[in-house]
Parts: C-alpha cells; sequence; structure tokens
C-alpha cells in the first residue's frame, strides 16, 4: 500500500481522502492557498505546504509548485480529488515522469475522454449507445447549419473541450443555433483554450443517470451501481440518488454493460464514471461523457455498497486487490449544500458565524468548511454535501428532510431552504422527475 499521499485539492475532498488515508496507516500531505491556511482539511493533514496565492490558477492549479511540495515532503503518491488538476492529462504524465505515483486513470485515458467529439467517436466504435450528432469540430456557424439539418431540432451545442455541465446552450431553431454557436465556441476557446464545437440532438424531457466503474489493477473493469443525478441548475448537479427511481433490473443489466464497454475501450484504471441522458419514454439511453475520476457524489454509491471508493482507488494505484461488492442495499441522497441564494443560485459568499451538522441514523456530513471560517470567491461555492441513507427511497427521503432542518448555517447565503421545499415536491416525491424538475420549481 502506498505510504505517504499529497492531495492535490482542498475543502470536503481533501478531508475525505484525509480521512480513509488517516484509518490506512498513510501520512498525508495538503498542499494550501494563502487563503485556506486555516481551513479544516490543512490542519487535519499530517503535514501542509503553502502552493500559492488565493488564484487557483497560482496555487491548486500550479503544478510546479504542487511537484515540488510533493518531493520536499516525500510523498509517495498524489490524489487529485476533484475539479483542478484532477483531469488534466498533461499533469498526470508530470507525476509519473517524476517517480511518484498517480491516484486515477493513466494520462492517455484522461486525454481520450477529455475531448467530447473523440469520447464520442470511441464510445460508438464500442457499441456504446451515443446520440445523434457530428463526428467533427464544427469549424463555422454554416457547417453547423447544415449539420443541424441533418441530425434535427432542437440542438445541443457543446464545447468539445468542456465538462462540468460548462459550455452548452440550446438551439431549437437555426436563428438560435447561429446565435449561441459563436456564445459557446468564444466560450470554450476562452475557458477551455479550445474553440472546437459540437453538435448533438438535445431530448427536451430527460434524465440524467450515470454508472461509477472501477478498473482493477489486474486489468478488468466492472460496473457497480447507477446514480440518478437529473435534479440540476444551469446543467450542474444539485441533488443525487442511488439507485435511480427510474432504472429497473433490465435497464440496469443494459447500463451497466455499456459503461464496462465504456471502460474497456480505452482501458481504464481506477473510479471514472460513465455519464448518460436516459429518455425515460423509451428507456433508451446514450453516452454524456466520462468523467476520469471520483465525482462528488461518489458516498451515495459507498453507502448503498458498504465500500469505500476512496480505499479502492488506493489499492488499484498500489497495484493491489480490491474489496469490492457489487451488491446494494437500501437507498441514498445527496444534497449539495452550497453558499448560494436559494431562489436565483447566484453566490453568496461570507464569513461563516454559525455552523452546526445534523446527525443522526442514516446521516452523514463530507464538509469542507467549520464555524470561523470564510467562504470566499476564489473557489467552487460547495460547502458541504448532506447524505443520507435509508431502508428504501421513503425513510431516505424523510431522514434527509430531518437533516436538511437540523443543518444550521449562518453568514453566507446557503441553498438549504430549496432543499426543504424540493423534498416536499410532489414531482420529486413521485419520483418520476427529469433535468427540468428546478425550472418547474422556480
Amino acid at each position: 500500500m502506498i505510504d505517504s499521499l499529497l492531495i492535490a485539492n482542498r475543502g470536503e475532498i481533501a478531508r475525505r481522502i484525509i480521512r480513509t488515508a488517516r484509518r490506512l496507516g498513510i501520512r498525508t500531505i495538503a498542499v494550501h492557498s494563502d487563503a485556506d491556511e486555516g481551513m479544516p482539511f490543512v490542519l487535519e493533514a499530517d503535514e501542509a505546504v503553502c502552493v500559492g496565492p488565493a488564484n487557483p490558477a497560482q496555487s491548486y492549479r500550479n503544478t510546479e509548485a504542487i511537484l515540488a511540495a510533493a518531493k520536499s515532503t516525500g510523498a509517495q503518491a498524489i490524489h487529485p480529488g476533484y475539479g483542478f488538476l484532477s483531469e488534466n492529462a498533461a499533469f498526470a504524465r508530470l507525476v509519473e515522469q517524476n517517480g511518484l505515483i498517480w491516484v486515477g486513470p493513466s494520462a492517455d485515458a484522461i486525454e481520450a475522454m477529455g475531448d467530447k467529439i473523440n469520447a464520442r467517436n470511441l464510445m460508438a466504435a464500442a457499441g456504446v449507445p451515443v446520440a445523434p450528432g457530428t463526428q467533427e469540430p464544427v469549424a463555422t456557424e454554416g457547417e453547423a447549419v447544415e449539420a443541424a439539418a441533418g441530425i434535427g431540432y432542437p440542438i445541443m451545442v457543446k464545447a468539445a473541450a468542456g465538462g462540468g455541465g460548462m459550455g452548452m446552450a440550446v438551439a431549437n431553431d437555426e436563428a438560435a443555433l447561429r446565435t449561441e454557436f459563436e456564445k459557446v465556441r468564444a466560450f470554450a476557446e476562452r475557458m477551455f483554450g479550445s474553440g472546437d464545437v459540437l453538435l448533438e440532438r438535445y431530448f427536451p424531457r430527460v434524465r440524467h443517470v450515470e454508472v461509477q466503474i472501477l478498473g482493477l489493477a489486474d486489468g478488468r473493469v466492472i460496473a457497480l451501481s447507477e446514480r440518478e443525478c437529473s435534479v440540476q441548475r444551469r446543467n450542474q448537479k444539485l441533488v443525487e440518488e442511488a439507485p435511480s427511481p427510474a432504472v429497473g433490473p433490465e435497464l440496469r443489466e443494459r447500463f451497466l454493460a455499456a459503461a464496462v464497454k465504456a471502460g474497456e475501450a480505452v482501458g481504464y484504471r481506477n473510479a471514472g464514471t460513465v455519464e448518460c441522458l436516459l429518455d425515460p419514454a423509451t428507456g433508451d439511453f446514450f453516452f454524456l461523457e466520462m468523467n476520469t475520476r471520483l465525482q462528488v457524489e461518489h458516498p451515495i454509491t459507498e453507502l448503498i455498497h458498504g465500500i469505500d471508493l476512496v480505499e479502492q482507488q488506493l489499492l488499484i494505484a498500489s497495484g493491489l486487490e480490491t474489496t469490492i461488492t457489487t451488491a446494494t442495499s437500501g437507498h441514498a441522497i445527496e444534497l449539495r449544500i452550497n453558499a448560494e441564494d436559494p431562489k436565483r443560485f447566484l453566490p453568496g459568499p461570507g464569513p461563516i458565524t454559525t455552523w452546526v451538522e445534523p446527525s443522526g441514523e442514516g446521516v452523514r456530513i463530507d464538509s469542507g468548511y467549520a464555524e470561523g471560517t470564510t467562504v470566499g470567491m476564489s473557489y467552487d461555492s460547495l460547502m458541504a454535501k448532506l447524505i443520507v441513507v435509508g431502508a428504501d427511497r421513503d425513510e431516505a427521503v424523510a431522514r434527509a428532510r430531518g437533516a436538511v432542518a437540523g443543518f444550521q448555517i449562518a453568514g453566507p447565503k446557503n441553498n438549504l431552504p430549496f432543499f426543504a421545499e424540493l423534498l416536499e415536491n410532489d414531482e420529486f416525491l413521485s419520483g418520476d422527475y427529469d433535468t427540468g424538475i428546478v425550472s418547474r420549481m422556480r
């Protein structure tokens, strides 16, 4: 097993990784910015190294400073968490070229899945269903109009190098396509350094369902189970649950088989997620993207499988056998507690003057903050993840209601009132909802 681990991340995911590493007897090294010096993850690590100022480009994305920290502290491995450098193929290569263990998939797999067009084509070749769309980057507005005529409206315009729900727009007709194409292309160039754009058929009523995979040290790829991620705002997830209320045994088998094919197509190792769009009317699903890292919502899979996915990541990276069960029990729900307005979902950072976490049977909190810390503007608004598990969905919902009511936060704005509303919403309670549920609530 790895004996020392540098966590190239911050907040709740850094604390989450430290917790497992400590249980396994692994020495932990945190890297942090000036702004995060007093944060819980820094205090909980065995060692901590400041790698730059608050700006992530100068700290958490500063590959030279992070590698220097790993060398100076004698770290054997680097875990990137999610976000920041987690899907940076060049950094993954640098880590290994410097004689360190990368706790994640190969740089080649990250690269292959990082470009949505390439990923689509690879998946189609492997027999994984993909939505009608373009097989090459669309270079001009004219090409986009011509391609859309063959695909059919409405059209989803996507940044090929994008991720996390960013760089996407829907066009219902040619006029909208002409407008949105240039917007997405410019955004993609600015944010991702690539102006490549792809077009896909847009399905107005879909569910977002993903499958957790693990590429094992012996070369096998296994699929655990699916997660439902359809409660979203601006194409970004707010709530996830496992298993999906929309997926029965036959559909589940098709999902898992497709996810294994996806992983095998790129020789996948370590933890990853195959994301799909599900048409609830037909039961057809289409590959959306593969996230070559640990997902924010991994705890709900852990709770219904009774496993620790970070432990599995470390075992795989160490070349050791994993301790996996594919059997599931119960139902789990995760709510992302963000520092944002609960109506318009706009950022609401600030110092935390009250922070009281709920507890009780089936309740888990993965938090990055505490009373006396400050949510700044430099980083993602996620403060904590409230995760509950019950014997069935009804019990999980009931526990989520109680935990939301018991979570006390003062200082920054937070979206707990939204979750209280959602957990009483008839559409959500029915389990028959789609990615438009939040817009219908507002």
